[in-house]
């Protein structure tokens, strides 16, 4: 387990300044679309299409950058050269097997801190 969280919630409380409502639309925002990217990037990979896996890849780069989400973002790049260098074989679906590990883990991360409806 890494010692750095998955997602920097400092860099979202300062861009919320204190607001409440804000910061729960910003996170719901970011759990929506690590949602995506992760149903996304499934269904790109075993239709083998990498215009959906870069539509998804380009949608999400600018927040995954933003709240320091860095390890997906890497794995995000190697997956872009994998796909460019040797298409999806073996060593791709070896990196699908990494990507939803992590993927899920900033999910299950952020997930808490999603106001439930009602809130």
């Amino acid at each position: 387990m890494q010692n750095t969280p998955p997602v920097n919630f400092d860099k979202i409380d300062e861009m919320t300044d204190g607001d409440a409502d804000f910061k729960a639309e910003l996170v719901s925002a970011i759990f929506n679309s690590l949602v995506e990217l992760r149903d996304v990037y499934i269904q790109g990979a075993s239709l083998e299409n990498e215009d959906t896996i870069q539509e998804i890849r380009h949608k999400v780069k600018p927040s995954l950058a933003l709240f320091e989400i860095n390890e997906l973002n890497e794995l995000l790049n190697e997956g872009k050269e994998l796909i460019e260098e040797k298409g999806f074989g073996p060593e791709f679906l070896q990196h699908l097997d990494r990507f939803l590990d992590v993927v899920q883990e900033v999910i299950d991360y952020v997930e808490p801190h999603v106001p439930k409806p009602g809130e």
